[in-house]
């Protein structure tokens, strides 16, 4: 009886011991291999400003975003671009006021002229957003724009944005130029959520991987990744007239992924980094609001498939789970080895976390608690997936957009 009590005890040990080294060459290979997403200099680079500067029409889809605009829109209408330029703000079915409001800081800033418009409720097969983007498209196409500068209602731009964004897709050609906005960092929540939801999206989407830039070998990588930020986002007109956009993403949740794929599909150049200068003023206080925004979008980037859910609880419980598991398992049994691993993997980890505290101005002892972090973001998947086959899909501002299983490829994000 003892004796197979140790043995047991044995088997144990190895199997932790393996689960603790798988754990830890994970992180080796996330820090090295994956275009080290953990990086935070990947910034808008600078370009030539043209002789001639190109026109641009800038669509902002809105709806219910009178708590925002007034922090928002006069940032719009106030850029310094000397080109011509003109905002389209899309009143999507808002019932706070949002087309009026916007109206009065137009009257009241003066700047870029303002157009806004209604397009009514969305058709069968289409998401709001979409819906109000197309409808924004087509009444900046009788400018004859060069580009289109898609923005949402929630982001303040600095004075310099757009010409800096032209500069940079005209010097560098770029069909799509997008940067993710610094997201608002003040609540309790907010500093521990926030930080890691945008090292989690370069985890998966690195940028250095997306502009086809070089990932530390020296090499150019060029790779199929493709990912854009929707609260910025420069698109050529002729590359969205190529790539059929809005339409070919018109049922896309995660519309801004669907965007650049669909751009980077039909041989456009994308690139995406971290903003300076372009900012969320959407608060989001409290844990429900953050699971809110997480929940509605993740099972959809996992296009609904409960295998790929499954491989991806495994993930996130061996990448961020085991190594405190481990490390303080191996410290209570007497374990050393288990301990070291556990460990090791947990202090990878903490370090390609400290980049992005860094970007936002964040205390450096957060790192540690990123496992935490990572496991509110694993119950806001499982949340995500079991809303969706409740039926409840992915909701957002009173709407909730249709299962997927009718939507066809071309239209689907992710």
């Amino acid at each position: 009886m003892g004796q197979t009590a140790h043995v047991s005890a044995d088997a144990w040990t190895s199997v932790v011991t393996v689960v603790a080294a798988l754990s830890l060459a994970a992180w080796l290979w996330l820090l090295l291999a994956r275009g080290f997403f953990w990086r935070t200099d990947v910034r808008l680079p600078a370009g030539e400003e043209p002789a001639v500067w190109p026109p641009v029409c800038v669509v902002v889809p809105a709806r219910d975003e009178a708590t925002v605009l007034p922090s928002s829109l006069p940032s719009l209408l106030a850029q310094d671009y000397p080109g011509r330029a003109e905002v389209f703000l899309i009143d999507d079915g808002s019932t706070d006021g949002t087309g009026e409001l916007a109206c009065e800081l137009a009257r009241r800033h003066e700047g870029l002229p303002l157009t806004v418009a209604s397009p009514g409720e969305p058709p069968a097969g289409w998401t709001g957003k979409l819906w109000a983007v197309r409808h924004g498209i087509g009444l900046a196409r009788a400018r004859e724009p060069e580009y289109l500068l898609l923005t949402d209602a929630d982001i303040a731009h600095a004075p310099d944005s757009l010409r800096r964004l032209v500069s940079a897709a005209g010097t560098g050609g770029f069909d799509v130029v997008s940067q993710m906005a610094r997201l608002r960092v003040e609540s309790v929540w907010e500093r521990l959520v926030v930080p890691a939801f945008v090292y989690f999206f370069a985890q998966l989407y690195p940028f250095r991987w997306i502009g086809g830039g070089r990932a530390g070998s020296g090499r150019q990588r060029v790779t199929r990744t493709a990912a854009a930020a929707g609260g910025c986002v420069l698109l050529r007109a002729d590359a969205a007239e190529r790539a059929r956009i809005p339409d070919a993403i018109r049922h896309a949740v995660i519309d801004d992924v669907a965007l650049a794929r669909a751009v980077k599909g039909t041989g456009g150049r994308v690139w995406l980094g971290l903003a300076d200068g372009v900012d969320s003023v959407r608060p989001y206080p409290r844990l429900h609001d953050l699971w809110r925004m997480v929940s509605r979008s993740a099972y959809a980037q996992l296009r609904h498939n409960p295998l790929v859910l499954a491989g991806t609880v495994l993930g996130l419980a061996l990448v961020y789970l085991v190594p405190p598991s481990a490390f303080l398992l191996g410290l209570a049994a007497g374990q050393g080895a288990v301990a070291v691993l556990g460990a090791a993997a947990w202090l990878v980890m903490a370090g390609t976390y400290l980049p992005m505290l860094g970007y936002y101005r964040q205390p450096l002892w957060l790192a540690p608690l990123l496992p935490f972090t990572a496991f509110l973001y694993l119950l806001m998947t499982v949340d995500s997936a079991v809303q969706h086959y409740r039926g409840r899909g992915a909701a957002w501002k009173g709407r909730t957009y249709a299962r997927p299983e009718a939507v066809p490829e071309e239209g689907r994000a992710g």
